[in-house]
């Protein structure tokens, strides 16, 4: 494992090199740093070579100080860590937020990308609810702070509280980490964020979709609408998790992504090989 950074428009971006083989970069979801990957890391190192970032404000980045930040910020910061790496394109995964910023790397830098990959994320833009959810939450954390707002809305991720105590106060004790601005940055940029479904049928390459049960933030519906819409598509329900199923259910997750991984490659190399 080795660590790295980069500085992006005076921000100091924290990523991690782990393994070696075809570059597949996770990007971790809001309230969360890039430890959230940490069983799949460990699993997949001997294959492939892990990228994790941290987004700007989360884990050891520092926050992105400018006005109207936007999913294309972060998605301009992937690119340039690629840039420094001279790696010409990953496999990209993205969890939740990190999905929709996956979203704005198809959009942005379709030719960094061999592969895309959903985990419990979404297409869309918000709708009116949503973006007032969001408002509301922003008054929140403007009144209580950060780490109290991102601590309320982790026990709703999981499916079974009881069952997953251990990992929800795992992710509470990191909240405490997370400042208002960057927290605030994140939602504004969800909520702003455009429709962006009609990549999904102009991609031409694998797309895999993550999707839980029980999961209130993709419900299940809806993440089944826009798996229809890719010409590759390889659509995995997690029957025991909700959002978190990276945590609720670790190794099947491994076997989904380690999977789709590994078909992606021999794809690659057939194609290759009759060029």
């Amino acid at each position: 494992m080795e660590n790295k950074m980069i500085n992006y428009q005076g921000s100091d971006i924290v990523y991690t090199l782990t393994g070696k083989g075809k570059p597949v970069m996770l990007l971790h979801g809001f309230g969360e740093d890039s430890s959230i990957w940490q069983h799949l890391v460990n699993e997949l190192q001997n294959d492939y070579l892990l990228i994790t970032p941290n987004l700007p404000g989360s884990g050891d980045s520092s926050y992105l100080d400018k006005e109207a930040v936007t999913l294309e910020d972060y998605a301009d910061i992937l690119h340039e860590i690629l840039k420094k790496e001279n790696i010409i394109s990953i496999i990209l995964m993205g969890h939740s937020m990190g999905g929709y910023i996956t979203m704005a790397m198809v959009e942005k830098y379709p030719g960094d990308l061999d592969a895309i990959g959903l985990i419990h994320s979404s297409s869309y833009a918000d709708d009116e609810e949503k973006k007032n959810i969001r408002k509301k939450g922003i008054q929140f954390i403007q009144q209580y702070g950060a780490p109290a707002f991102i601590k309320t809305t982790i026990p709703a991720l999981f499916m079974d509280i009881e069952k997953s105590k251990n990992d929800i106060q795992w992710l509470i004790e990191k909240t405490l980490h997370f400042k208002d601005a960057p927290v605030i940055q994140y939602y504004e940029a969800m909520m702003n964020r455009p429709d962006r479904s009609y990549l999904l049928s102009t991609f031409d390459k694998p797309v895999l979709f993550v999707l839980g049960q029980y999961d209130k933030v993709v419900p299940i519906n809806a993440g089944i609408e826009q798996a229809q819409l890719p010409v590759l598509s390889f659509v995995h329900i997690l029957q025991n998790s909700a959002h978190m199923g990276i945590l609720e259910e670790k190794e099947k997750t491994y076997q989904i992504v380690k999977s789709f991984l590994d078909t992606t490659i021999q794809s690659e190399k057939y194609s290759n090989k009759n060029e």
